[in-house]
């Protein structure tokens, strides 16, 4: 039995109903796989800034002499308010609703501020990107060596535009085929060969495609022993047949399975 659809072809009824779903269900599984890659980043940046950082002030995340001028001295025009002042409103917010039993014993024993190897803990990753945006350049390079990006300002970009995709995947839009708002810088070449074949392509690096490579990196360098990559190979392996959507929607150039993250 066929069907006829408004193309004017002929698909068999069991491809038609399948293909309304199969897209979804893809990219279901794929939102799931992403944020636990972005999550277990989260939690090591954590780890970096709030050691990097404790080194100088235990209540460095406060001390507005530790951070870079545009974001504690710049005054936004309209709010009134440095990027950091909006920062700490923003902290003080997430501290206030906070039900950690972890925050609620430092409460109790010590007071507040919270020392940031705490307060790091319950930072969003928004309000992580963007405190990493106002560290110095001196901290923000001594972080993003530690995962051999040499240049800061693609580690910043990095961050901005996982955010972005973290923010996609967790409100359940469709992840696959999006454009990103925020698109990452890539390294210059040769700093990190891996990323040397997409330079230059911006239908790549406007894509999803970019964001993985970005997620398999750090995952190598944060879990190196994790099936992550493996499990994220398998699943683009499985990508649904169906008529006029490809990987390539997703950023994918033809050659991507010679590029050194696969």
């Amino acid at each position: 039995m066929v069907v006829y659809v408004n193309h004017n072809f002929e698909v068999n009824t069991e491809t038609a109903r399948r293909g309304c779903k199969l897209p979804d269900v893809f990219d279901k599984r794929l939102r799931l796989l992403v944020l636990d890659a972005i999550e277990r980043i989260e939690v090591a940046i954590r780890v970096d800034i709030a050691y990097q950082l404790g080194q100088h002030d235990q209540f460095a995340h406060t001390n507005g002499a530790l951070l870079h001028g545009n974001f504690s001295k710049k005054v936004n025009p309209v709010t009134g308010l440095t990027r950091h002042q909006e920062w700490l409103n923003k902290y003080n917010q997430v501290l206030a609703r906070s039900k950690e039993d972890f925050v609620r014993h430092y409460k109790q024993k010590y007071g507040l501020p919270l020392p940031i190897w705490v307060s790091v803990e319950i930072w969003e990753f928004g309000m992580l990107s963007t405190f990493f945006q106002g560290m110095t350049v001196a901290d923000k390079t001594a972080i993003a060596a530690k995962y051999g990006i040499p240049d800061w300002q693609v580690m910043e970009t990095w961050l901005r535009a996982l955010n972005f995709v973290r923010n996609v995947a967790a409100h359940h839009s469709r992840l696959w085929n999006k454009n990103l708002v925020d698109q990452p810088k890539l390294p210059k070449p040769g700093d990190i060969p891996e990323f040397d074949p997409l330079l230059g392509k911006p239908d790549i690096t406007s894509r999803l495609y970019v964001i993985l490579c970005i997620l398999i990196f750090f995952m190598r360098g944060i879990c190196p022993n994790s099936s992550w990559p493996q499990r994220l190979r398998e699943m683009l392996d499985q990508f649904p047949a169906l008529p006029k959507q490809t990987i390539a929607d997703m950023g994918f150039p033809a050659d991507w399975e010679t590029h050194a993250f696969w």
